[in-house]
């Protein structure tokens, strides 16, 4: 029998009984259009549930008086009760419990589906797990609570220095967005050098303050093409590229000078730029007139250089010597703690040795001690030099055959341009890009090198993906871009050793290419350490003075 049809017989009496007189005087009182009995029906079945007015016993016995008797003798029968005496007594009288052959029988007769066990409520247990949507592993926590100390401490300022690929950004954007709702309203200013840091940085605040947030705040982008009106900023967050902030300060301080007005946290992404003479200007400008302005640095390097100790001191000065890093017990060396619990994968390090035979002038030698980096004289016999570029290709075609995700840094644009073109004539799926690479087209080849395919990619670049770029499936990284920066040689690492907990591999490759003439360098455990001692010096009796005047000192030293 259709359930449908069935509820058809239900009159006037009935339909008021199931659905509650005083609600049908209301319907009619408001519209008495709505109090039609089909609509009362439709109403009843919508609220109800069809088979939840069977289940209830007070309801299931009003439609049984609908039933005409033969109907109620053949429900009587397969429902295993005795055929004779008053049937619709007996239909009235017998339980129906959830899961039995009477249950079944009941629903099957009118035509319905036993509801299925989800449908049922289960009473909640007496304990339960919930999960953050954005959570902190316990090392970012514990960074997290440190950076707060700091931020709201004379000088009110601090670095964050935390490797590649164990969640500084995220970090960050937890304080961020403590620093948001306990400053209402407020503006935080993120400063980054680069398009896609930028980008980047407005993503994972967004992903943040969805779970985090707890009102609606304005995002400016400044950067590119992108405008931006201080006096129009009230509450919220402000991405700034730092050249387009150089350019607005060269033209008016008015500019600059208003939006350090309305700021009250400053956040400096790669932060070992900021004693550079121009960003040191903008944070200067941004932060030192308004001296309840925080600052907060971020960087997986907290040096400038391999050696120039002078210049590390400045950055560290510029910091008040405050540095907030991972301390884990047992761990000499934070790096080890991330890789054995899977935050960083493995690295295997080989460098690829290569004697280019360059005929380095007096000169030349000079720059190469004196300079930051590498001279571009030498970088450009280096990149056009073919036996060293076979060496190369030959590597790359052989870490393809073990990697889904490769990617290559090269020397020049045109170096980069020429490794992709031979591997993709050799039947490799290769691109290229820099910063000369249409933005469009550059977002397409990144989108299509982070998709989850199986199929073996690699992607040659030149100076636009050292940092900013976050595609954790890459598993393998070829260094051919001799540099004296350890900051940039990390950084060019760190691409590539993201952990099964950050989504990215077990295990990852780098391959460095040392020509035998230039610097060699170690591995990015040793990188992270190589500031250590310019930071430390008097940063522990700065703790020591402030673990006196505040109860709420950490544990162990930032």
């Amino acid at each position: 029998m259709n359930f449908d049809g069935f509820l058809y017989r239900a009159d006037d009496q009935t339909l008021q009984a199931l659905i509650g007189s005083p609600t049908i005087r209301l319907l009619r009182l408001l519209d008495s259009g709505i109090a039609t009995p089909s609509r009362l029906r439709d109403l009843l079945i919508e609220l109800r549930t069809r088979e939840g007015l069977l289940l209830d016993r007070n309801s299931r016995n009003l439609l049984i008086d609908l039933l005409r008797p033969q109907e109620a003798k053949i429900l009587a029968t397969v429902l295993g009760l005795t055929t004779n005496g008053d049937y619709y007594q007996k239909l009235k009288e017998v339980t129906i419990s959830s899961g039995t052959k009477r249950e079944r029988a009941l629903f099957d007769f009118f035509e319905l589906s036993v509801p299925s066990k989800e449908e049922e409520q289960v009473e909640p247990p007496t304990t339960e797990l919930t999960s953050p949507a954005y959570p902190l592993f316990p090392h970012q926590r514990q960074a997290a609570r440190e950076i707060k100390e700091f931020l709201y401490q004379e000088p009110r300022r601090v670095l964050l220095h935390m490797p590649t690929g164990s969640g500084k950004t995220r970090t960050a954007m937890n304080v961020i967005a403590d620093h948001l709702r306990a400053f209402e309203p407020t503006v935080v200013v993120w400063l980054a050098y680069s398009e896609e840091l930028c980008e980047q940085a407005i993503n994972e605040f967004q992903k943040a303050w969805y779970h985090l947030g707890n009102r609606e705040v304005m995002i400016h982008r400044f950067w590119g093409s992108h405008e931006l009106d201080p006096e129009q900023v009230q509450d919220g967050l402000v991405v700034a590229g730092l050249s387009k902030l150089y350019s607005s300060l060269k033209k008016s301080l008015k500019f600059i000078s208003t939006l350090g007005s309305r700021s009250s946290l400053v956040v400096m992404d790669e932060a070992h730029q900021a004693v550079a003479q121009t960003y040191k200007l903008i944070l200067d400008v941004l932060v030192l007139p308004f001296p309840k302005t925080a600052l907060l640095g971020l960087t997986a390097t907290p040096g400038r250089t391999w050696s120039d100790i002078t210049a590390d001191e400045k950055l560290s000065d510029f910091f008040a010597r405050r540095k907030v890093s991972l301390r884990i017990p047992g761990y000499n060396n934070p790096v080890d703690y991330l890789v054995a619990e899977g935050y960083l994968a493995k690295a295997n390090y080989r460098s690829l040795l290569y004697e280019s035979g360059l005929s380095l002038s007096p000169a030349d030698l000079k720059l190469v001690e004196e300079e930051l980096d590498i001279p571009q004289k030498v970088l450009n016999q280096l990149a056009e030099d073919e036996q060293r570029n076979l060496r190369i290709i030959l590597e790359v075609e052989a870490l393809a055959k073990h990697h889904n995700r490769i990617l290559v840094f090269a020397i020049t644009v045109e170096h980069s341009r020429l490794l992709a073109y031979v591997l993709q004539a050799r039947g490799y799926n290769a691109s290229s890009i820099s910063a000369n690479t249409p933005s469009a087209e550059r977002e397409r080849l990144i989108r299509s090198f982070k998709n989850a395919d199986t199929e073996t990619k690699i992607l040659c670049n030149f100076g636009v993906l050292t940092t900013g770029f976050d595609a954790p499936q890459t598993s393998a990284a070829v260094i051919a871009r001799p540099t004296k920066s350890l900051v940039l040689y990390s950084q060019m690492v760190g691409r590539a050793i993201r952990g099964i907990r950050a989504g990215g591999n077990e295990t990852a490759e780098i391959v460095t290419v040392v020509d035998t003439q230039l610097p060699g360098f170690g591995t990015v455990a040793e990188a992270f350490t190589n500031w250590e001692d310019v930071w430390r010096h008097q940063h522990d009796s700065q703790r020591l003075q402030y673990c006196s005047s505040s109860s709420g000192c950490s544990s162990h030293a930032g």
